[in-house]
């Protein structure tokens, strides 16, 4: 029997793959989810930088979500992103989930993080 932690770097492997093959010059929205809170950066691959992170653990995120490991915290995070790329000069990103599945408060981030106007 395959273990969780084998599927899910299965699933991070393809997605990574799925981006690489892409070859585009956007930078990507990478999304990390523990247990307690939830992080996303926009990376910059051709210079291997990231240009603007947000995450759950930041004060304003914190006042307005009551728990770190919530839906609600990770709308307020796809939104702080979406605002903080767009005055970094980024509109147009690749999502990449990682190895998490499109649902709950990944889903959730990227969807807030499309309202905020982040393109993907």
């Amino acid at each position: 029997m395959t273990s969780a932690i084998k599927l899910f770097n299965r699933r991070k492997a393809r997605t990574r793959f799925k981006i690489r093959k892409m070859k585009s010059d956007r930078p990507r929205l990478s999304v990390f989810r523990s247990g307690r809170h939830i992080y996303a950066q926009v990376i910059n691959d051709i210079a291997g930088n990231t240009v603007v992170a947000a995450s759950s653990l930041e004060n304003g995120v914190k006042k307005d979500a009551k728990k770190g490991c919530t839906t609600e915290a990770a709308q307020v995070v796809g939104k702080l992103i979406a605002e903080r790329a767009k005055t970094a000069g980024v509109t147009d990103v690749i999502f990449d989930r990682g190895g998490y599945k499109y649902h709950g408060r990944v889903k959730a981030l990227a969807d807030a993080a499309r309202e905020g106007g982040l393109s993907f």
